[in-house]
C-alpha cells in the first residue's frame, strides 16, 4: 500500500458522500496488479447493509471493467483531488481494450494487501469484498422515466460490495 494513505474507519469519511460520487467521479478498479481495468463512476451509494459497511457500484455489460468485475472477488473505489479530472476523464471516455489508458492518463497503480488495485493519486480508497450482485431490470423500475437511462438497453449490474478497507490521504 501506499505510505502516504492511512487507514480509516469508514465512519471517518468527511466527504460529502453524494458530491464524491456525482460531481466528484471516481474509479471503479477490478482484477490485480498484473491484470486489472478501470473506469470512471458517478453513480453508485455507501451505507449500512446487513450489519456490514457497504457500498453499490454499478457496472453496465458492455464496459470492458465489467469483465474485470466479474472475475474478482475484490474491487476498489478510489476518489481523487479535482486536479485529476483529466485522468478521470480519460478513463470514462477511453476502453481498455483498446489503449493502456491508466499510462495515458498518468496513473500510477498500486496494489493493496488484499492483491486489489487503486491509485497512488487517490485522495480516498474503498476497497471492497462483493458479497451481492444483481441485474437491473427494466420490468421492476417503478418509475418508467428510469427507462430513458438506457437507450442502449445495457442496463446495469449492481455489485454491494462490503467495504474491506478505507484509505485516506
Amino acid at each position: 500500500m501506499s505510505g502516504r494513505l492511512q487507514k480509516i474507519d469508514p465512519t471517518e469519511i468527511k466527504d460529502n458522500l453524494f458530491k464524491l460520487i456525482a460531481k466528484d467521479w471516481g474509479l471503479i478498479t477490478a482484477g490485480n496488479i498484473d491484470s486489472f481495468n478501470t473506469m470512471t463512476v458517478s453513480w453508485g451509494t455507501f451505507g449500512e447493509l446487513w450489519n456490514r459497511k457497504v457500498c453499490f457500484a454499478f457496472v453496465r455489460p458492455t464496459r470492458y471493467t465489467y469483465e474485470f468485475t466479474e472475475q474478482a472477488d475484490l474491487f476498489t473505489l478510489s476518489f481523487f483531488e479535482e486536479s485529476e479530472r483529466a485522468a478521470l476523464k480519460i478513463c470514462g471516455t477511453k476502453s481498455g481494450r483498446d489503449s493502456d489508458k491508466v499510462a495515458e492518463a498518468g496513473l500510477i497503480p498500486v496494489a493493496s494487501e488484499h492483491g486489489s488495485v487503486y491509485f497512488d493519486q487517490a485522495r480516498l480508497v474503498l476497497e471492497c469484498r462483493k458479497i451481492y450482485l444483481e441485474d437491473l431490470k427494466p420490468t421492476q423500475f417503478l418509475d418508467q422515466s428510469i427507462d430513458k437511462e438506457y437507450p442502449l438497453k445495457d442496463y446495469h449490474r449492481m455489485y454491494i460490495g462490503q467495504i474491506l478497507n478505507c484509505l485516506k490521504g
